[in-house]
């Protein structure tokens, strides 16, 4: 084995990705598994069965027998915990958890926020995006003396509020919080770090930045994100995949903790 692969092999990584039938969770899967990582891919099933996810990963990485999924809802203690105990009998148990559930629903002025929605969004983003499944997978891991570790996925909103997005924008900047702070409890034994992506086109947001698909043309905001993007593009899947290596890989970030890396494009230099 050369030094490179070495350092970045995942081949002794089991790891669960919640949200993973999402485009930056599956990115992120098939990285892991072109790694040499075994995976789990855990997610509800509404928009994108998890068996069609499963399906495809072993398809495009040729992981036969490392890709395993479950169909649950993370925001459910309960079933995560009863989730975990199927992962660890199907192919041992993890030692890395990505908490990759997440999105956003509707976009309004402050005065008019819907608090219904603004509670599911909390909900979905932070108790079943990281607080619930870190929970429970960080009692196993310390009950068993595993040694762990922890990425949960922020955003530029973790550091802007971005306009109109209330909830995710409180959501978001909580996740990077309580990275900090789980990094800070739980070390050594799991390491807690998280991914900031900036702008990158997934099922949710792309109707808010792409007027055309055909033509490429961008909405407003669309073309108000590009400009204050120094690389003056979206994100691509592959701009995702060396800062989930370098945190995934014990050996390459074994004294990194309580770090939120951005990856961005330069969109948090902005200045005038």
């Amino acid at each position: 084995m050369s030094y490179v692969e070495e350092m970045f092999s995942l081949e002794n990584v089991n790891a669960v990705i919640t949200g993973g039938a999402g485009v930056l969770p599956s990115a992120m899967a098939r990285v892991m598994l072109r790694a040499g990582a075994r995976v789990s891919i855990w997610g509800r099933g509404t928009h994108h069965p998890v068996s069609d996810a499963v399906d495809a990963l072993e398809s495009e990485t040729e992981a036969a027998g490392r890709v395993f999924g479950e169909t649950i809802d993370t925001a459910d203690e309960t079933a995560v915990r009863e989730a975990l105990s199927r992962t660890e009998a199907a192919m041992g148990m993890p030692n890395l958890l990505v908490n990759g559930v997440g999105g956003n629903k509707g976009k309004s002025d402050f005065t008019e926020i819907d608090t219904e929605t603004f509670s599911r969004v909390v909900e979905m983003n932070l108790l079943g995006g990281l607080v619930i499944p870190s929970k429970v997978f960080a009692a196993r891991w310390k009950e068993r003396d595993v040694k762990a570790s922890i990425i949960n996925l922020a955003s530029m909103t973790s550091y802007v509020p971005l306009s109109g997005v209330w909830a995710y924008n409180a959501a978001k900047s909580a996740v990077k919080n309580l990275t900090e702070g789980a990094a800070r409890e739980l070390a050594p034994l799991i390491r807690v770090n998280a991914i900031a992506p900036g702008f990158f086109i997934g099922h949710q947001n792309k109707a808010l930045l792409v007027a055309n698909e055909e033509t490429g043309e961008l909405t407003e905001r669309g073309r108000a994100i590009i400009d204050r993007t120094p690389f003056g593009r979206f994100g691509g899947m592959e701009d995702i995949e060396g800062a989930t290596v370098f945190l995934a890989s014990e050996k390459a970030s074994g004294f990194v903790t309580g770090v939120t890396l951005p990856v961005d494009g330069g969109y948090l230099t902005d200045n005038i």
